[in-house]
């Protein structure tokens, strides 16, 4: 493996310095006879998508080699580490290759029959069966599990949850006597306590937050994960929902007052990150357009960045720009916090200490 020099200015504490990577690992110390990639200009740990699909398509699960081609959209675009959400196929194959994104799996969505995207998830006949469930998924993934809290219920014509308080406790507690997190997929407001009373670790999308919920979510330290270009689809939802008005009413509801929901969660200090939500329809490779996203309900340019860069890693439990840390980095030739569509450009990129992409 080559050694490898850069030097640029180091984000976040903007020092001006010189990183050298040998054996796929970073060094504070130089290296001699290392090979210079990237002089001047700016060097960030590589971006995070923290809700992620590699594996789905707009049709539902793929196969290996366009999962393997999702990957590589992620990372020509900077994200190095994927928090996967839900895929329905394996994987690991992927984790094994030196040249793709690494992978956080969590494994299968655990839902209830007719009650999510048909041939995603795991559907669980009857409800006493999640903490079982939940279980498997840990033993299976990478230390996440990821439910679907609320969906539309059709006999009620409306989004409503799936699982009792009571078995919620007892599944995430399974999870987490296995060292697991859990994250839920929840768009509307009557999941919500439920799941964050029972202690998840996470909420996708969080449309339904209420001032109560998030006050509740700050004491518990939930994180949010709010998929910002995804919920741009919620219109369409609606509009398809032509046998539920009611449901078609809620989510046009929850559309209007999205921005103002993320702004107050980001307000009341929630951990928040960015993802994507990348497959089925929303395409790869668009990490910069959430960042951007999160800019624009009121995190600072370099909040934003943070929350895809190397806040979003410490969570996710990956070191940033230090000693000794896996070489996973991403330079730019201009300053990405005066300018967040600089992000869409990046001039090298280094993956397990290697070259690749740009």
């Amino acid at each position: 493996m080559t050694a490898l020099h850069l030097r640029g200015v180091l984000l976040p504490d903007g020092a001006h310095r010189d990183l050298w990577v040998r054996d796929g690992r970073i060094s504070l110390d130089e290296v001699p006879g290392a090979e210079t990639v990237f002089d001047g200009g700016f060097v960030l740990p590589g971006l995070v998508d923290a809700h992620c699909h590699i594996g789905i398509g707009p049709d539902g699960p793929v196969e290996l080699d366009e999962a393997a081609a999702q990957a590589e959209l992620d990372r020509d675009a900077g994200t190095l580490l994927v928090r996967d959400c839900g895929a329905p196929i394996d994987t690991r194959p992927l984790q094994e290759r030196e040249d793709l994104p690494r992978i956080i799996r969590a494994g299968r969505h655990l839902a209830r029959p007719k009650r999510y995207i048909p041939y995603l998830a795991d559907q669980l006949d009857h409800e006493e069966q999640l903490p079982a469930a939940v279980a498997e998924q840990a033993a299976y993934g990478d230390g996440w599990i990821k439910l679907v809290g609320d969906w539309i219920d059709r006999s009620v014509g409306d989004l409503a949850p799936l699982w009792s308080d009571e078995v919620l406790t007892e599944a995430i507690a399974t999870a987490h006597r296995m060292g697991a997190r859990v994250t839920a997929h929840v768009f509307g407001e009557d999941a919500l306590p439920g799941l964050i009373a029972a202690g998840i670790d996470c909420i996708e999308h969080g449309t339904g937050l209420t001032d109560d919920t998030i006050e509740l979510m700050a004491r518990h330290g939930t994180a949010l994960v709010p998929t910002l270009i995804n919920i741009e689809n919620f219109p369409s939802f609606a509009a398809a929902a032509t046998k539920y008005p009611a449901y078609a009413a809620h989510m046009t509801e929850l559309y209007g007052r999205a921005d103002r929901t993320v702004a107050k969660a980001i307000e009341a200090g929630i951990p928040v990150y960015a993802g994507t939500d990348a497959g089925g329809g929303i395409a790869h490779g668009v990490l910069a357009d959430e960042i951007i996203a999160l800019h624009r309900v009121g995190m600072s340019t370099e909040q934003a960045i943070g929350a895809a860069s190397w806040q979003a890693r410490e969570w996710l439990g990956w070191p940033a720009l230090e000693h000794g840390a896996p070489a996973d980095l991403v330079c730019y030739a201009e300053d990405p916090r005066k300018d967040l569509a600089e992000l869409r450009n990046p001039r090298r990129i280094v993956l397990r200490g290697n070259v690749v992409g740009a």
